[in-house]
């Protein structure tokens, strides 16, 4: 019997401590893989300037997805959903059917189509926080908490977190850890491995 308890204490792989590696889980955040060529990634991979776009490291697998973008300095700028094959070097997005963005001016844009625009007293401002619900047939739009009714659809296939900067905007992801509570249903971000 005691030889058999030490063979299975040998056989644990790492020599025998009986201690498993966790993996670590991959953390969301903007893909330095995946920008415009004149994009700056900063704040480990949270913050974007520059101009241009950038993806999130992780599609939306998931039903229902959220995630938030605080408007650090304005200027020209865009989140929303897009597929990989998105010019990440064209501003602004929304011009093809590979994104589906907001855009500073409250317009809501896909395939060079406006399909919605947030009500004339609500454009995000410096300061503000942009809150995005994904649910692989609508994107919905939140401002700093408050949901503005402002759907919009049209885009297929798998897609990803995306934002785009240009003329001095800065604009902060937050993919975990919100600024405001995720809408009911809704939550962050998860790696397809997470899922199951």
């Amino acid at each position: 019997m005691a030889a058999m308890f030490a063979c299975c204490l040998g056989c644990c792989g790492d020599g025998g401590s009986g201690h498993i590696p966790l993996k670590e889980m991959p953390i969301v955040q903007l893909d330095t893989h995946h920008m415009g060529t004149d994009v700056v990634i900063v704040k480990s991979g949270r913050r974007i300037c520059g101009t241009g776009g950038c993806l999130a490291n992780a599609p939306l697998h998931q039903n229902k997805s959220y995630f938030e973008f605080k408007i650090q300095s304005t200027g020209v700028w865009g989140l929303g959903v897009a597929t990989q094959k998105v010019n990440l070097n064209q501003v602004p997005m929304g011009r093809d059917t590979n994104s589906l963005v907001l855009r500073h001016d409250g317009s809501v844009y896909h395939n060079n189509e406006e399909k919605n625009r947030l009500p004339a007293n609500s454009l995000p401002q410096e300061g503000d926080i942009v809150g995005i619900t994904y649910d692989h047939v609508e994107l919905n739009l939140y401002l700093n908490g408050k949901n503005m009714h402002c759907p919009a659809s049209g885009i297929r296939g798998t897609v990803y977190p995306v934002v785009y900067v240009d003329d001095s905007a800065i604009l902060d992801c937050q993919f975990s850890d919100f600024y405001h509570t995720a809408p009911q249903g809704f939550e962050k971000i998860l790696f397809e491995q997470q899922i199951f």
